[in-house]
Protein backbone atom coordinates (compact mmCIF):
# COMPACT_ATOMS: atom_id res chain seq x y z
CA UNK A 1 0.00 0.00 0.00
CA UNK A 2 1.61 3.59 -1.09
CA UNK A 3 2.48 5.88 1.41
CA UNK A 4 0.74 8.59 0.98
CA UNK A 5 2.12 11.14 3.62
CA UNK A 6 5.41 10.55 2.68
CA UNK A 7 4.76 10.83 -0.91
CA UNK A 8 3.13 14.04 0.02
CA UNK A 9 6.15 14.81 2.34
CA UNK A 10 8.62 14.36 -1.15
CA UNK A 11 6.75 16.84 -2.71
CA UNK A 12 6.39 19.78 0.25
CA UNK A 13 10.38 19.59 0.48
CA UNK A 14 10.32 20.93 -3.57
CA UNK A 15 8.94 23.50 -2.44
CA UNK A 16 11.68 24.17 -0.20
CA UNK A 17 15.08 26.64 -1.02
CA UNK A 18 18.28 27.20 0.75
CA UNK A 19 18.61 29.77 3.34
CA UNK A 20 14.95 29.93 4.47
CA UNK A 21 13.49 29.55 7.67
CA UNK A 22 11.06 26.97 8.06
CA UNK A 23 7.82 26.32 10.51
CA UNK A 24 6.92 23.13 11.04
CA UNK A 25 3.66 21.24 12.92
CA UNK A 26 3.09 17.91 14.29
CA UNK A 27 2.47 14.88 12.83
CA UNK A 28 3.82 11.45 10.69
CA UNK A 29 4.11 13.86 7.22
CA UNK A 30 5.97 16.32 9.15
CA UNK A 31 8.37 13.66 10.49
CA UNK A 32 8.66 12.04 6.80
CA UNK A 33 10.01 15.42 6.19
CA UNK A 34 12.53 15.94 8.32
CA UNK A 35 13.38 12.60 7.63
CA UNK A 36 13.88 13.35 3.69
CA UNK A 37 15.58 16.87 4.61
CA UNK A 38 18.41 14.76 6.94
CA UNK A 39 19.27 12.72 3.16
CA UNK A 40 19.59 16.45 1.88
CA UNK A 41 22.77 17.45 3.66
CA UNK A 42 24.12 21.20 2.51
CA UNK A 43 20.35 22.11 2.14
CA UNK A 44 19.23 21.34 5.78
CA UNK A 45 22.24 22.58 6.75
CA UNK A 46 20.96 26.31 5.16
CA UNK A 47 18.08 26.36 6.99
CA UNK A 48 16.67 26.97 10.10
CA UNK A 49 13.76 25.46 11.88
CA UNK A 50 11.09 26.72 13.97
CA UNK A 51 8.18 24.22 15.51
CA UNK A 52 4.63 24.75 17.55
CA UNK A 53 5.19 21.15 18.29
CA UNK A 54 7.12 19.78 21.54
CA UNK A 55 7.73 16.47 19.61
CA UNK A 56 8.70 17.97 16.38
CA UNK A 57 11.27 20.13 17.87
CA UNK A 58 12.69 17.09 19.32
CA UNK A 59 13.11 15.75 16.32
CA UNK A 60 14.63 18.80 14.17
CA UNK A 61 17.19 18.63 17.79
CA UNK A 62 17.73 15.09 16.61
CA UNK A 63 18.58 15.73 12.77
CA UNK A 64 21.35 18.27 13.92
CA UNK A 65 19.55 21.34 12.43
CA UNK A 66 19.41 24.60 13.45
CA UNK A 67 16.54 25.53 15.56
CA UNK A 68 15.34 28.55 17.16
CA UNK A 69 12.30 29.24 19.25
CA UNK A 70 9.00 30.99 17.99
CA UNK A 71 9.71 33.67 20.07
CA UNK A 72 13.00 34.96 18.26
CA UNK A 73 11.71 34.49 14.74
CA UNK A 74 10.41 36.74 12.83
CA UNK A 75 8.21 34.47 10.46
CA UNK A 76 9.01 31.56 8.79
CA UNK A 77 9.22 31.76 4.95
CA UNK A 78 7.38 28.88 4.92
CA UNK A 79 4.87 27.06 7.49
CA UNK A 80 4.29 23.34 6.79
CA UNK A 81 1.05 21.61 8.70
CA UNK A 82 -1.06 19.02 8.69
CA UNK A 83 -5.19 19.25 9.66
CA UNK A 84 -7.94 16.91 10.61
CA UNK A 85 -10.01 18.31 7.68
CA UNK A 86 -9.72 21.01 5.62
CA UNK A 87 -12.03 22.30 2.75
CA UNK A 88 -12.46 23.83 -0.30
CA UNK A 89 -11.12 27.30 0.72
CA UNK A 90 -8.37 25.50 2.47
CA UNK A 91 -10.14 26.45 5.79
CA UNK A 92 -8.81 23.59 8.56
CA UNK A 93 -9.75 22.00 11.48
CA UNK A 94 -7.21 20.74 14.09
CA UNK A 95 -8.53 19.14 17.06
CA UNK A 96 -5.89 15.81 18.15
CA UNK A 97 -3.05 17.68 19.47
CA UNK A 98 -4.36 20.55 21.33
CA UNK A 99 -1.58 22.99 20.30
CA UNK A 100 -3.20 24.97 17.56
CA UNK A 101 -2.83 28.55 19.65
CA UNK A 102 1.15 28.05 18.58
CA UNK A 103 0.11 26.61 15.20
CA UNK A 104 -1.31 29.39 14.32
CA UNK A 105 0.68 31.79 15.45
CA UNK A 106 3.12 30.56 12.75
CA UNK A 107 0.60 29.76 10.51
CA UNK A 108 -0.15 34.03 10.81
CA UNK A 109 3.74 34.62 10.71
CA UNK A 110 4.61 33.12 7.79
CA UNK A 111 5.10 34.45 4.20
CA UNK A 112 3.36 31.09 3.03
CA UNK A 113 1.37 28.40 5.43
CA UNK A 114 1.16 25.22 3.17
CA UNK A 115 -1.19 22.31 4.47
CA UNK A 116 0.35 19.23 3.61
CA UNK A 117 -0.60 15.24 4.30
CA UNK A 118 -3.20 12.47 2.95
CA UNK A 119 -6.02 13.12 0.31
CA UNK A 120 -8.77 11.81 2.82
CA UNK A 121 -8.16 15.08 4.35
CA UNK A 122 -10.11 16.85 1.77
CA UNK A 123 -13.52 17.73 2.00
CA UNK A 124 -15.75 20.16 -0.55
CA UNK A 125 -16.90 21.80 2.81
CA UNK A 126 -15.83 20.95 6.83
CA UNK A 127 -18.35 18.97 8.74
CA UNK A 128 -19.35 18.09 12.60
CA UNK A 129 -16.63 15.29 12.20
CA UNK A 130 -14.28 16.38 14.67
CA UNK A 131 -14.86 18.65 17.36
CA UNK A 132 -13.67 22.56 17.37
CA UNK A 133 -11.08 22.81 20.22
CA UNK A 134 -10.32 26.28 22.48
CA UNK A 135 -7.97 26.90 24.76
CA UNK A 136 -8.75 29.12 27.24
CA UNK A 137 -7.88 30.62 30.48
CA UNK A 138 -8.76 28.61 33.76
CA UNK A 139 -9.92 31.45 35.52
CA UNK A 140 -12.75 31.98 32.43
CA UNK A 141 -13.80 28.07 32.03
CA UNK A 142 -17.08 28.51 34.24
CA UNK A 143 -17.69 31.35 31.81
CA UNK A 144 -16.44 30.40 28.47
CA UNK A 145 -18.48 27.32 28.73
CA UNK A 146 -21.36 29.16 29.67
CA UNK A 147 -21.39 30.96 26.73
CA UNK A 148 -20.96 28.43 24.67
CA UNK A 149 -23.52 26.37 25.52
CA UNK A 150 -25.43 30.19 25.25
CA UNK A 151 -24.67 30.49 21.44
CA UNK A 152 -24.70 26.64 20.71
CA UNK A 153 -27.13 25.39 22.77
CA UNK A 154 -26.99 21.63 21.22
CA UNK A 155 -23.60 21.44 21.26
CA UNK A 156 -21.99 18.89 23.57
CA UNK A 157 -19.12 20.97 25.17
CA UNK A 158 -16.69 18.38 27.22
CA UNK A 159 -12.95 19.69 29.06
CA UNK A 160 -10.58 17.67 27.71
CA UNK A 161 -9.13 15.21 30.38
CA UNK A 162 -5.45 13.59 30.42
CA UNK A 163 -4.88 9.94 29.58
CA UNK A 164 -1.49 10.36 31.64
CA UNK A 165 -3.04 11.65 34.73
CA UNK A 166 -6.07 12.21 36.87
CA UNK A 167 -7.19 15.59 35.66
CA UNK A 168 -7.74 17.90 32.40
CA UNK A 169 -5.45 18.24 29.76
CA UNK A 170 -3.41 21.28 30.21
CA UNK A 171 -2.03 22.89 27.10
CA UNK A 172 1.71 23.97 26.66
CA UNK A 173 0.66 27.22 27.61
CA UNK A 174 -1.12 26.44 31.08
CA UNK A 175 -4.53 26.76 30.03
CA UNK A 176 -7.44 24.22 30.01
CA UNK A 177 -8.54 22.45 26.45
CA UNK A 178 -12.45 22.26 25.75
CA UNK A 179 -13.57 19.99 23.28
CA UNK A 180 -17.31 21.21 21.38
CA UNK A 181 -18.94 18.68 18.91
CA UNK A 182 -21.88 20.62 16.80
CA UNK A 183 -24.59 18.89 15.52
CA UNK A 184 -24.49 21.75 12.25
CA UNK A 185 -21.48 23.76 11.72
CA UNK A 186 -23.11 27.61 11.19
CA UNK A 187 -21.06 29.79 8.99
CA UNK A 188 -17.33 29.89 9.15
CA UNK A 189 -16.68 33.37 9.24
CA UNK A 190 -18.89 33.95 11.49
CA UNK A 191 -18.21 31.16 14.02
CA UNK A 192 -14.55 32.40 13.88
CA UNK A 193 -15.00 35.62 15.21
CA UNK A 194 -17.78 34.37 17.63
CA UNK A 195 -15.83 32.06 19.45
CA UNK A 196 -12.57 34.41 19.69
CA UNK A 197 -14.91 37.18 20.90
CA UNK A 198 -15.81 35.37 24.36
CA UNK A 199 -13.56 36.81 27.18
CA UNK A 200 -11.24 34.05 27.85
CA UNK A 201 -10.95 32.26 25.07
CA UNK A 202 -7.38 32.22 24.00
CA UNK A 203 -7.29 30.84 20.36
CA UNK A 204 -9.67 28.33 18.62
CA UNK A 205 -8.65 25.36 16.44
CA UNK A 206 -10.80 26.58 13.13
CA UNK A 207 -7.94 27.88 10.73
CA UNK A 208 -10.18 30.42 8.65
CA UNK A 209 -8.78 31.47 4.93
CA UNK A 210 -4.98 30.95 6.33
CA UNK A 211 -3.69 28.31 4.09
CA UNK A 212 -2.19 29.42 0.46
CA UNK A 213 -2.06 26.29 -0.83
CA UNK A 214 -2.32 22.30 0.32
CA UNK A 215 0.02 19.33 -0.82
CA UNK A 216 -1.56 16.22 -0.73
CA UNK A 217 -1.28 12.74 -2.08
CA UNK A 218 -3.90 9.96 -2.43
CA UNK A 219 -4.77 7.05 -4.72
CA UNK A 220 -5.12 9.99 -7.56
CA UNK A 221 -1.33 10.86 -7.26
CA UNK A 222 0.40 14.05 -5.75
CA UNK A 223 -1.92 17.53 -6.31
CA UNK A 224 -1.00 20.88 -5.23
CA UNK A 225 -4.69 22.79 -4.49
CA UNK A 226 -5.37 26.31 -3.92
CA UNK A 227 -8.13 27.75 -2.18
CA UNK A 228 -11.39 28.94 -3.80
CA UNK A 229 -12.85 31.80 -2.11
Amino acid sequence: MADYKMEAAKAAIKLIKPGQTIGLGAGSTIANLLSLLAAEGSLAASLTFVSSSFKTTGLIREHGFNVQSIALTKGPDIYFDGCDQFDLELNALKSGGGIHTSEKILAAMAAEFILIGDAGKFVTSLDTTYPLVIEALPAALQLVMQQLSSHFPDAKITIRMSDKKDGAAISDNGNMLLDVYFTELMALDQLNVLVKMIPGVVEHSLFYRMAAKAVIAGPAGVKVIRPVH
